[in-house]
């Protein structure tokens, strides 16, 4: 799979990104790109935004149901900014992304490492920042502590 995150964060931006290629791996994308270009603090508020305009531009509504979801991506946010420090230094981000898409980090249910069903679907999740309750959100419990999948870092097999 090749990709260029810059490309899909700039059709994100825009809102010309179609409700069908809004995937989990095009959220991944675009929230690596954001903690890439911005740090994870300005990303998360630049995803928040972004996320429930895109949401709003293909008709959903973000309400304590549906749509955008607080809890998840703060969550990401920091899992990824955790990544892409962990890989090796002046490796292009889009070889990074490309690695963490066909990674454990990259599993549907991968923050159901820290979160319980019913604590993360939550309307309370959905809302606000809400803390793990099975266990503190650390890269090394997605990637393997000191492994990251393999015997090195991202970027280094």
């Amino acid at each position: 799979m090749t990709v260029d995150a810059a490309a899909l964060a700039a059709r994100f931006a825009a809102l010309t990104l179609p409700k069908d290629e809004w995937t989990h791996a095009a959220h991944l994308t675009v929230g690596a790109w954001h903690v890439d270009r911005h740090g994870p603090v300005e990303a998360l508020t630049l995803l928040r935004d972004g996320i429930r305009r895109l949401n709003e531009s293909h008709g959903n509504v973000n309400t304590a149901t549906n749509g955008y979801h607080e809890t998840i991506t703060a969550a990401y946010v920091t899992l990824l900014a955790a990544y892409l420090a962990a890989c090796a230094p002046g490796l292009p981000l889009d070889a990074r992304v490309e690695r963490l898409l066909a990674g454990p980090l990259a599993g549907r249910d991968m923050l159901l490492t820290f979160y319980s069903r019913e604590r993360l679907m939550s309307t309370d999740a959905r809302a606000r920042w809400v803390e793990p309750d099975l266990g503190p959100l650390r890269i090394e419990a997605v990637l393997g502590v000191g492994s990251y999948g393999s015997s090195d870092p991202p970027g280094e097999a």
